[in-house]
């Protein structure tokens, strides 16, 4: 059982109702609960998946899973007769894809797969979701209206804010998603941090910073997944998560519009940051699809100290 839950009432309060009570608006709601059952198909999936590459690559030149493959299918297809849905735009397709009439509300944006290469050892993996308002090339701060991220680990579970604060959900036997935490809050400071890339290919104040970190104790957590380790940031109420500007690579390796814009909004909403090192990434307008970018995101003291460490001379 999740800190936070006092009784049992509270994992009675499935998602729609949550949301509802909330004051979310009734499309929005309506398509966040779409996008959640989404997730059991996706994780049908993975159980089923039997680990062979689907002989493609995807634009990014990785290779690509079937399983990513089949992800995006069930999100595109099912988004396209969702009645709220104009664009949509994945990390598996080279375009942003119109699948509605044209005056639909809302644009979506999906990590369909996040650390599929994980499913070969067992480990948690997850999908990441924007929702837009208006254009998506756009800043973050402008024009996501919500953000999401489902879990397959041991519990599946749903994590997602419409700017009304974090909740988690717990995927249940009978097929529900049902209250876990509510108003997830961070701590001003953690005591873990994850970080990627290889450490020969930092640069020189990314190192001190990591020093710094290690000096004060932080524990190391990394998984290798972007959905876990943001996940375990958020449960464990606080921490950093970070993948830096490399010497070789200053524009670092995630995605801004499909992973990192939503991951922003869903930890600014627990009390969190998340910055490239100089500003805010909800505060970058995307100019293409492909935009990479550094992240340091978690508790606000970790994320200030980072910024305090890469401006520093």
């Amino acid at each position: 059982m999740r800190e936070g839950i006092s009784d049992y009432t509270k994992l009675t309060v499935d998602l729609r109702r949550h949301m509802w009570k909330a004051g979310v608006e009734i499309e929005l709601r309506r398509l966040i609960w779409q996008i959640a059952v989404m997730g059991k198909y996706i994780s049908a999936k993975i159980h089923e998946s039997n680990r062979k590459l689907a002989g493609l690559k995807n634009i990014f030149g990785e290779e690509q899973l079937a399983l990513d493959k089949s992800a995006d299918e069930i999100l595109k297809n099912q988004l396209q007769f969702s009645g709220f849905v104009r664009e949509y735009a994945s990390e598996e397709q080279d375009s942003v894809i119109q699948i509605g009439e044209g005056n639909e509300k809302y644009f979506i944006t999906a990590d369909p797969l996040d650390g599929s290469s994980l499913v070969e050892t067992n480990l948690a993996i997850g999908t990441i979701i924007g929702i837009h308002k208006e254009s998506m090339l756009a800043e973050g701060r402008n024009s996501l209206v919500a953000a999401m991220y489902i879990t397959y680990g041991p519990l599946i579970t749903m994590v997602y804010s419409a700017g009304k604060g974090t909740h988690e959900f717990v995927l249940n036997r009978e097929g529900e998603y049902v209250l876990s935490e509510e108003n997830i809050t961070l701590k001003q400071r953690g005591d873990i941090y994850s970080l990627g890339g290889l450490r020969k290919d930092w640069t020189p104040e990314h190192r001190r910073y990591i020093e710094f970190l290690e000096k004060e104790g932080y524990k190391l957590r990394y998984s290798g997944g972007f959905v876990p380790d943001i996940n375990q940031v958020l449960i464990k109420r606080g921490g950093i998560f970070t993948y830096p500007a490399l010497v070789k690579s200053p524009k670092g390796k995630l995605r801004l519009l499909f992973e990192l814009q939503p991951m922003a909004f869903i930890i600014e909403q627990a009390g969190g940051m998340a910055t490239d090192g100089k500003q805010d990434i909800l505060s970058i307008k995307v100019e293409d699809l492909n935009q990479r970018c550094p992240i340091y995101i978690g508790s606000r003291y970790e994320v200030e100290k980072a910024k305090e460490f890469l401006t520093s001379s």
